[in-house]
């Protein structure tokens, strides 16, 4: 059985961490890093019960707000076993339903592949708009585990 929860400290701080890290976004995320970015946001699990009752962290999300005009839907995931259910769709629904994003002027998202699960959320590309939004980015560094030496191949 699949449950969505809103409440930060249902989020499995370890296992997203371990997912998040290795994703074509966030590789090598350090934990720290990871952790405050989930203090600071809006947050949606989605967590699996087995057989016996016991939960496990299986999808993610959080809004990076204001909390009021604006939010970015960022590091969405569901594991791969776990697909097929729609709920990244229904976990982007419910940060985008939370009370606090009542008011929101305009939400964000970026994603390489996903266009067709957030398209029936009204996400559209940016098209013409894309000229208007620029970024700056910063040393990997700044949030990446250091690099190790690579190993000798035997």
């Amino acid at each position: 059985m699949y449950t969505l929860s809103l409440d930060p400290a249902d989020v499995d701080l370890d296992a997203t961490h371990a997912f998040l890290s290795r994703t074509y976004w966030s590789e090598g995320l350090r934990r720290d890093i990871h952790e405050r970015a989930v203090r600071n946001s809006l947050v949606c699990s989605a967590l699996h019960a087995d057989a016996r009752g016991r939960r496990s962290q299986i999808g993610f999300a959080r809004a990076v707000t204001d909390l009021a005009t604006f939010a970015w839907i960022a590091d969405v995931y569901v594991l791969p076993e776990h697909r097929g259910h729609g709920l990244a769709r229904r976990m982007v629904r419910a940060l985008l339903g939370h009370p606090d994003l009542a008011h929101l002027r305009r939400a964000v998202l970026a994603t390489r592949d996903a266009h067709g699960v957030y398209a029936p959320l009204g996400f559209n590309p940016l098209g013409e708009s894309a000229a208007l939004w620029m970024e700056r980015r910063f040393p990997d560094d700044n949030w990446r585990e250091p690099t190790q030496a690579p190993r000798p191949s035997a």
